[in-house]
């Protein structure tokens, strides 16, 4: 499968924005966003103005703005704006719910890691359970009830361990139950669109796939 194997900080600066790509590097004063501010990344950076997006421009770069959030490629990206426009509700909605839903963000949001990156790596070499089995697939669709667990071998390790320790301070979706005394997160709920970024504009989504 394709990777983006650049510095995920570009992708920021180019979304204008944070898209917490970076784990607790994000909530720091060496965040790459603090330091340079929103200029566009390039050697032409500092100097290049942001041109005024409007109509398929402005779609795209919310397009491209999601994608990277949840580190997902355009044909899957697009498999889940077709299955989120079959359901009911608004297929807006429906295809951030199916984003937030997949297991590596649930891993993120949980607390087991600082990113999306990191808790794909996690879920992909086996260090993930859900109601106790082995899950190694990143986009495996958690339901209300499930029980997210980190393998016992893994509930030492540091990266791990940091992540849970901080995890308060990124704040958790109200979705999302942590255990009281071990390394356990359940879903108590399905997600809510209150507990997305309220900066992403999924209609401008919706109208640019509906052309």
């Amino acid at each position: 499968m394709a990777r983006y194997r650049e510095a995920v900080c570009r992708l920021c600066r180019r979304e204008g924005g944070k898209l917490f790509l970076k784990g607790d590097k994000c909530f720091k004063s060496n965040c790459t966003i603090e330091k340079r501010g929103t200029q566009p990344p390039g050697m032409h950076g500092a100097t290049a103005r942001r041109k005024v997006l409007a109509g398929y421009g402005q779609q795209l770069r919310e397009k491209q703005k999601v994608k990277r959030i949840y580190f997902v490629l355009e044909k899957q990206f697009r498999n889940y704006f077709d299955k989120a426009s079959r359901q009911k509700g608004i297929t807006g909605e429906n295809l951030l719910f199916l984003l937030e839903r997949r297991l590596d963000n649930v891993v993120y949001r949980a607390g087991f890691s600082t990113s999306r990156r990191q808790a794909r790596q996690l879920v992909n070499h086996g260090h993930i359970h859900v109601n106790g089995r082995k899950v190694d697939i990143p986009s495996f669709q958690v339901k209300v009830g499930d029980v997210i667990t980190v393998k016992e071998k893994s509930s030492k390790n540091v990266h791990v361990e940091g992540a849970w320790q901080t995890a308060v301070g990124r704040g958790r979706p109200n979705w999302i139950s942590a255990g009281a005394d071990d390394l356990s997160a359940s879903v108590s709920a399905l997600p809510n669109r209150t507990d997305i970024d309220a900066n992403i504009n999924e209609q401008l989504i919706v109208e640019l796939y509906s052309k």
